[in-house]
């Protein structure tokens, strides 16, 4: 009987220590926080140069391979080695620079967002401490309004 009395009054003391939950949707974050805003707005411009090089580069050599395929017919052998061998040379230029572009725009986008996630998990850290949550989750199946923090932290991010 006193083990029954035992449970009973731990059951109860669980339940008066309500575990306070909170969530927060990453997409959302990564799409509407202005620290992630911020940083696609710095990766376009520091990128945009060298992107308007690049579809420059493409256009010069769709150019030279249309003009190469109208004029094959009419060179003679010399020409037509000569310039499929240009051809070939700036298709592989191009595929350098594009691969380069790629590498340094991943590479600068990574350290950007390491960065922003850095500061909301510290804002997400600090509403956590402030409004008493005992565990906040990123991911759900299903999510309740109710305990949904994500504009809290949205708002924080900005301040």
């Amino acid at each position: 009987m006193a083990v029954i009395a035992a449970g009973l009054c731990f059951v109860s003391v669980v339940q008066a220590q309500e575990t306070r939950i909170g969530f927060i949707s990453t997409e959302r974050v990564f799409r509407e926080a202005a620290p992630y805003k911020a940083a696609q707005v710095k990766l376009e411009q520091e990128f945009a140069k060298r992107q308007k090089e690049l579809q420059d580069m493409a256009n010069r050599l769709k150019n030279l391979a249309d003009k190469f395929d109208k004029d094959a017919p009419v060179l003679s052998d010399s020409e037509r080695a000569k310039r499929q061998r240009e051809l070939a040379d700036l298709d592989k230029e191009f595929q350098r620079t594009q691969r380069e572009f790629k590498e340094d725009l991943n590479q600068r986008r990574n350290e950007e967002t390491a960065s922003a996630i850095e500061r909301t998990n510290k804002v997400i850290k600090q509403i956590s401490e402030a409004e008493k949550y005992d565990i906040v989750l990123q991911e759900a199946a299903y999510v309740s309004p109710r305990i949904d923090i994500t504009d809290k932290v949205i708002k924080a991010l900005g301040k």
